[in-house]
This record gives C-alpha cells, sequence and structure tokens, in this order.
C-alpha cells in the first residue's frame, strides 16, 4: 500500500508519499500528476526509492491539501437507499425512477474549487439548506497501452490507481430550485468539493474485492462528533470498474480524473429528511464539524464557515420572441 498526497510546509506547497506518520517529498519538478501520468507499477516500484532516500517531514507539522488538482471530476449516483431517500426529500415523490437501474448516471462537478481536509467551508450566498455527501472516489490513472477509451469493466478496473474520500457538498434549496428546470445541478454543487486526506493505491484493495467486483468496506459520516450515518461501499449498484468503463464509452478517462461512486446510504442530510418528512437532523451551520471515515482510506474533516451575503439569483427577462430583428432607426 502507497498513500500519496499533497501538502503545505514551511510556507511551501510539495506532493509525495505518506508512511508510518511521515511525508516524503518527491523531486523537484516532480507531481502527483506526474505518478498518475507514470501508472501504478510504476509508482509502487518509485515510492520504495523516494522512502528509502528522502528526508521527511512528520505530518503532524504539514496541511493536507487536496491530493490531487483533478483534470475532471464525474460524480455519479450508485446507491439505491441514497436515491431514494434524496428524491423523497428534493421531490416529495416516494420510490425510485426505472431509469436508475437501467445504467449508471453521474453530472460533471468543478474541478477548480476542490478542497482538502482541515479547510473550512463556507456557506454559498443564498443557501440555507447546507449538506453534506459522502462518498467514495476512484482516481485514473494511466495503463500503458490504453487510450482510456471504450473500456471493459476489466480493462477500466487496470485504470483505477487508487481510491481518496469524498464530500459532495450540497446547497440544497438551491439545487432543489435548480432541478426543477431539468438541468443541474449547478450552483447547488458548484462552491466546494472535498477530496482527501489522501490517494491510496488500488493495490491495497485487490484481494479484498467481491466476486462481483465490489468493496464491502465501512464508510461512516459524523457532525460535531455525532454519528449520522453508515453504510458500506458494496451497496452500490454498480462496482467501480464499471462506472469508469460507463464513463470511457464514446468518451475517454485520463489520468487525474476523479469518478465518485455518490453518496452512501444514509450518508448525508437530505436523505434523512425525506425518511423523516422533516429537516432532522438540521441542515449545517456555521461552526458545525463535518468527519467522514472510509475503512482502508482514512478521515475528512472540515468546518463550517459563515454564509457569504450576496444577491446572486438573475431573473430572467421576458422577451417578446420577435423572429425578425426591428429597422433600425436613425436620428435627423
Amino acid at each position: 500500500m502507497v498513500k500519496i498526497a499533497r501538502w503545505n510546509h514551511d510556507g511551501g506547497t510539495q506532493s509525495g508519499f505518506v508512511d508510518d506518520g511521515h511525508c516524503y517529498p518527491l523531486p523537484e519538478g516532480q507531481s502527483v500528476q506526474s505518478l498518475l501520468d507514470a501508472g501504478l507499477d510504476e509508482t509502487l516500484r518509485f515510492a520504495g526509492d523516494v522512502i528509502g532516500s528522502t528526508s521527511p517531514v512528520p505530518l503532524a507539522e504539514v496541511q493536507l491539501l487536496a491530493p490531487l488538482v483533478p483534470a475532471t471530476i464525474r460524480d455519479f449516483v450508485a446507491f439505491e437507499e441514497h436515491v431514494e431517500g434524496v428524491r423523497k426529500s428534493i421531490d416529495g415523490v416516494a420510490g425510485v425512477v426505472p431509469e436508475w437501474y437501467e445504467a449508471p448516471t453521474f453530472y460533471f462537478t468543478n474541478p477548480h474549487t476542490v478542497t482538502g481536509t482541515g479547510e473550512v467551508i463556507c456557506i454559498p450566498a443564498g443557501c440555507e439548506d447546507l449538506d453534506f455527501e459522502t462518498e467514495v472516489a476512484a482516481v485514473v490513472g494511466r495503463v500503458p497501452g490504453s487510450d482510456g477509451r471504450n473500456l471493459t469493466a476489466e480493462a477500466a478496473h487496470r485504470h483505477i490507481f487508487g481510491y481518496t474520500v469524498l464530500n459532495d457538498w450540497s446547497a440544497r434549496d438551491l439545487q432543489r430550485r435548480e432541478m426543477k428546470v431539468s438541468l443541474g445541478p449547478c450552483k447547488g454543487k458548484d462552491f466546494s468539493n472535498t477530496l482527501g486526506p489522501w490517494i491510496v493505491t488500488a493495490d491495497e484493495f485487490e484481494d479484498r474485492h467481491d466476486a462481483e467486483g465490489f468493496l464491502p468496506i465501512s464508510m461512516s459520516v459524523e457532525v460535531n462528533g455525532e454519528a449520522i450515518g453508515q453504510d458500506l461501499l458494496s451497496n452500490m449498484g454498480w462496482p467501480f470498474a464499471e462506472l469508469v468503463a460507463y464513463a470511457s464509452q464514446d468518451s475517454v478517462v485520463r489520468p487525474g480524473d476523479v469518478l465518485g461512486s455518490g453518496t452512501c446510504g444514509s450518508g448525508c442530510l437530505a436523505e434523512l429528511w425525506g425518511r423523516n418528512g422533516s429537516k432532522t437532523p438540521p441542515p449545517l451551520k456555521t461552526g458545525d464539524v463535518v468527519r467522514m471515515t472510509v475503512e482502508g482510506i482514512g478521515s475528512i474533516e472540515n468546518t463550517v464557515g459563515a454564509r457569504r451575503e450576496a444577491l446572486t439569483r438573475i431573473p430572467a427577462r421576458v422577451r417578446p420572441r420577435n423572429r425578425v430583428a426591428p429597422l433600425a432607426t436613425s436620428g435627423t
């Protein structure tokens, strides 16, 4: 097993390996993306060289960052239990739509607002119903001889470089309004995603997959030290290899792409609101501390900051729907 991280220390940002409570920086000019571009096998060999020859920094003395700068983030919705509860919360309708069972579904979210463990997550403007989403994300790496297109599940499995914890922060009231337009979510999800605390390389989990390729590892979340939800990653409707393969169909997955599992069962507040018929537990507020833990990977923890007070919604202008431009007039 290798843990790959990014961190701030002594006024600079470094990338490298974490082992036995110490951080081992990569040689100058190399980054986490360099490792993803090299592929998993090469990275595992390289890690031994770096850990055996580099002066470490104590993990307790660094500020961990998101473990990579993602090229893209696709976030799936792969847990049936979550879909059932959130549909009741967002749409007021029970059950799961038949289309969910037909194929995986994902949306692209913002790679430029990724945050790391320990960072303060401010409430976006106009949001009263801030929520978290407990997920695992697969990180794509290079496989020699593959261009990442139209992959089979078997080939896609080899493209999974490692796994990290993902908190897909959600402004539920903004999301609720947006999705009535049958598009989105957009600003309800645009403001932050937390990844971390590091990437654990996929070899750590090879002997833990079941016969169908699922990973029965525990996922849990707590707010202010109080347990909110717990599930197994193996309760996904599709194993990660099939999600990566689906993403590649008539498209491409590249090193540095991140693919989220979607929220596990009981892994967010909105699902519980749908099941309870009320906002119980309550939406997140300034000062709340959200901690997520995934077996075999680690924990991420963030504090909720203040709300940004601003008016950002811009009403549409009702236009006359002319098909011919009016004649120009000129002054005399």
